[in-house]
């Protein structure tokens, strides 16, 4: 790695892992040698998937140890079992870094993953604005004593429990209340899309479906939309029609915490309850978290057991080692480059034919729209990982293709720029794209149409273009002076 990450004795790494490998090997061989087959794989691709990254050796090491044992359910001094007093150290520790990270008001560390960490938002919004108002109109004082007409009544003042978030072809995530999902399944859900002519969010028009709608919640946040959201706008937005705001930032919680998204872009000032994981460019374990302000804090440290089972101990002490991390003055520049090299990269794409959804990028991932090279996003993802690019396809606005084909490819920033890349590094990556894109062929069905899955490449492209990669890559080495032979 290079001085965006977290040093590291790479002797004492190496022996940490060389022991870790031969305990684990002792028991199961073929575990050991897939851990090794997956860091050689990492070191021999260009990851470009928006919601990976590296994860510092400290924070790797400190997830392997005695808090995996430990139940503790709870939260900090409040446990159900004995003997976490341990577990409480780390937990308040994760929680004090957090909210100094942030700004936050009340940080809770506890949930496993994106999706426990909205559902514990959803829950808590409802049991602060239905649960609560409920037990006190009805004269009880558990919610159990409620009758189904109490609920269906309150749920009919509190516009029916609904949810008004992003389209998933906009960029949106499957957990804002999108039918296969739970989400779904708890709220009535409405969504917004973008300007079908530039891709980007028009607020005016998400005011006007909120006032028709009426969300008990409005949701913003992404996975796939390339530009900066005012978290201002939206909550005057939610204030306007009596919604509590809520604020994924899975994506760019690292932006945020190294204050490249500030002032109204920053949605932790704006959302009344914040979530995110604790990967992806905040460059952590995987896992969850959620940011509450104050009226809503006591509702979302319920979160076990009211979403959860047993939070994760040792997770949770890997949290806190990334947010020490991430307070440090090295972790902005490390953000800062992030959002860089994202402009670098889409601008060597555009300036080579490539079409992006918005023209461009303000964060740290770029969506390309694969449809003018003949392509679906599926045969662009394909042919690219068949060349040592590892990305992922994505829906573009308004995809004629769906959501398993897609017409896009999504494309990050953050795990390269961990391994030092910069815009000279990303223009080639751009340049090693479009090349393998161009050089894609969609092939022949048999009924005279074209296939939207098989594909075949321009004989030697794809170790061509591996050979190209492994060029870049070899200048910037995962875990440099890390050796487990």
């Amino acid at each position: 790695m290079t001085d965006a990450t977290a040093p590291f004795d790479a002797a004492t790494a190496t022996a940490a892992y060389r022991s870790a490998l031969q305990v684990i090997g002792a028991v199961e061989p073929r575990v050991a040698d897939a851990i090794g087959a997956e860091l050689a794989d990492q070191r021999a691709s260009l990851k470009l998937i928006a919601s990976e990254n590296y994860a510092s050796p400290a924070v790797l090491l400190t997830m392997g140890n005695w808090f995996s044992d430990k139940y503790a359910e709870g939260t900090v001094g409040h446990r159900f079992y004995a003997g976490c007093q341990n577990v409480d150290t780390v937990e308040a520790l994760a929680a004090e870094h957090a909210r100094e990270l942030f700004g936050a008001p009340h940080a809770y560390v506890q949930p496993h993953s994106g999706i426990d960490a909205n559902l514990v938002a959803f829950w808590a919004v409802l049991a602060t604005r239905v649960e609560a108002p409920a037990l006190e109109k009805a004269g009880v004082r558990h919610v159990n004593e409620l009758t189904d007409d109490d609920w269906r009544d309150l749920r009919h003042a509190l516009g029916d429990q609904r949810m008004l978030g992003m389209s998933l072809d906009a960029g949106g995530h499957l957990t804002h209340g999108f039918r296969p999902n739970i989400s779904g399944k708890m709220f009535e859900q409405s969504s917004y899309g973008t300007d079908p002519g530039t891709g980007l969010l028009d607020y005016d028009a998400v005011r006007e479906r909120a006032r028709e709608f009426r969300p008990l919640i409005l949701m913003a946040g992404y996975s796939a939309y390339p530009r900066r959201v005012d978290f201002a706008k939206m909550r005057e937005i939610a204030d306007e029609v009596g919604a509590t705001f809520v604020v994924d930032m899975a994506h760019f919680a690292g932006l945020v915490a190294g204050k490249v998204l500030t002032g109204d872009f920053d949605p932790v000032p704006h959302a009344h309850v914040t979530t995110t994981t604790t990967h992806k460019s905040l460059r952590g374990p995987r896992g969850g978290m959620v940011l509450a302000q104050p009226e809503y804090a006591d509702a979302v440290d319920r979160g076990c057991p009211m979403v959860l089972g047993g939070p994760l101990p040792h997770v949770m002490a890997a949290k806190a080692v990334s947010f020490a991390e991430a307070r440090r003055p090295e972790f902005a520049g490390y953000a800062q480059a992030v959002a860089d090299n994202a402009q670098s990269l889409a601008e060597g794409l555009a300036r080579r034919g490539a079409t992006l959804v918005t023209g461009g990028t303000d964060n740290h991932l770029v969506l390309v729209d694969v449809t003018s090279f003949g392509l679906t996003g599926r045969q662009a993802e394909s042919a690219l990982l068949d060349a040592g690019i590892v990305t992922n396809r994505n829906a573009v606005p308004a995809d004629p293709n769906g959501a398993w084909y897609t017409s896009g490819v999504r494309l990050g920033t953050p795990a390269l720029t961990t391994r030092g890349f910069g815009a000279a590094e990303f223009d080639r990556t751009a340049e090693l794209i479009v090349d393998v894109l161009a050089g894609t062929t969609p092939t022949a069905t048999r009924d005279g149409g074209v296939s939207k899955a098989k594909y075949t490449t321009t004989d030697g492209l794809a170790d061509r273009t591996r050979a190209a990669a492994a060029e870049l890559l070899d200048a910037h080495p995962l875990y440099p002076g890390l050796d487990l032979d």
